[in-house]
């Protein structure tokens, strides 16, 4: 298991994390703490890391975006505040599920370097990271979709027959994923995890994996939205399994309104959907460089974003960014 970092001359975090700048490219970050004290320990798509000392670090959720696993050149202006701010929302309503690593939010609980990015900055403790993605799926759409129409399977757990996109599944089912250091993450067994964490931690990743799906399902379908599917990251301080990264956002899951669901067909959703979708209609090989998104679609996506945020959590995004900048 690797800490969540990128330790020089190597990517001992999570093999997305680049030591480059933006999404890898080489170039500083384009939201950085500046000034003293704060190193920058690598990059992922979306996130900056860096160390705050011994035993933090800090995430800095940017503004850009991915699909297919490329970095698009157009930023969706106010992301990296909505998945910060919806991460710090779960991981609150979590907190008597699992522990966490969220150390600060807060300005006043940031570095001094790094205050000014309150609102997409979280102080996390350094943790062991588990080398598994842990995906929880409640509905059958996207890979699984796929995957099922192939085999009647969804990452070789069988469904029942006659099963349509969309569907609801009967229970909510485990599918963890390991990260492949270049293109898509590949799906394993929870045997295969077993075998590297053995089976005590393994079964605690799954059982601690649909515990959060099914609260945060359970939420969401009082504020009118439908939790499809969801990612999560876990680590390791000691002995304690603790949730880590981003948490139930809609880059790390799919947000359907509840209204706009019928089996059938993929739903109107309120994640980065959209941005596929479109990328879709436009003839592209989903090899870098991408199609520059038009600027509506542009706004479309920021406004997805924030309407997350707002029906999940209950307040305006202004409100919690005030409260992030005190």
């Amino acid at each position: 298991m690797s800490e969540l970092t990128a330790p020089e001359g190597g990517s001992g975090g999570p093999p997305e994390w680049s030591t480059g700048g933006s999404g890898g490219s080489g170039g500083p970050p384009e939201w950085s703490p500046g000034g003293s004290g704060l190193r920058h320990l690598g990059s992922g798509k979306v996130r900056d890391l860096y160390e705050a000392d011994d035993d933090h670090l800090l995430l800095v959720a940017s503004d850009r975006i991915s699909a297919f696993d490329v970095v698009l050149d157009d930023p969706v202006p106010g992301k990296g505040e909505v998945l910060t701010a919806l991460t710090v929302f779960w991981l609150d309503l979590l907190a008597d599920l699992v522990p966490n690593h969220l150390a600060g939010w807060r300005a006043s609980e940031l570095p001094p370097a790094a205050r000014h990015l309150a609102g997409r900055a979280m102080l996390v403790r350094r943790l062991d990271m588990v080398p598994f993605e842990c995906v929880a799926r409640g509905y059958l759409v996207g890979s699984g979709w796929k995957d099922y129409q192939a085999t009647g399977a969804v990452c070789g757990i069988p469904l029942a027959p006659g099963l349509r996109q969309a569907d609801r599944l009967p229970e909510p089912i485990y599918t963890p994923a390991t990260k492949a250091e270049t293109g898509h993450d590949e799906n394993v067994s929870e045997a295969q995890v077993a075998e590297t964490l053995g089976p005590d931690l393994s079964g605690r990743l799954r059982d601690l994996t649909l515990e959060v799906y099914r609260r945060g399902a359970e939420h969401a379908a009082r504020r009118g939205i439908l939790l499809a599917d969801t990612k999560l990251e876990f680590g390791l301080d000691g002995g304690r399994v603790v949730l880590a990264d981003e948490v139930l956002t809609p880059d790390s899951s799919r947000f359907w309104p509840a209204g706009g669901w019928s089996p059938g067909h993929s739903p109107p959703s309120f994640d980065k959907q959209y941005v596929r979708d479109w990328l879709q209609d436009h003839s592209w090989d989903q090899r870098p460089p991408a199609p520059a998104l038009p600027p509506d679609v542009v706004a479309g996506t920021a406004a997805r974003y924030r309407e997350a945020y707002e029906r999940l959590a209950g307040r305006p995004l202004d409100s919690w960014l005030a409260e992030a900048r005190s």
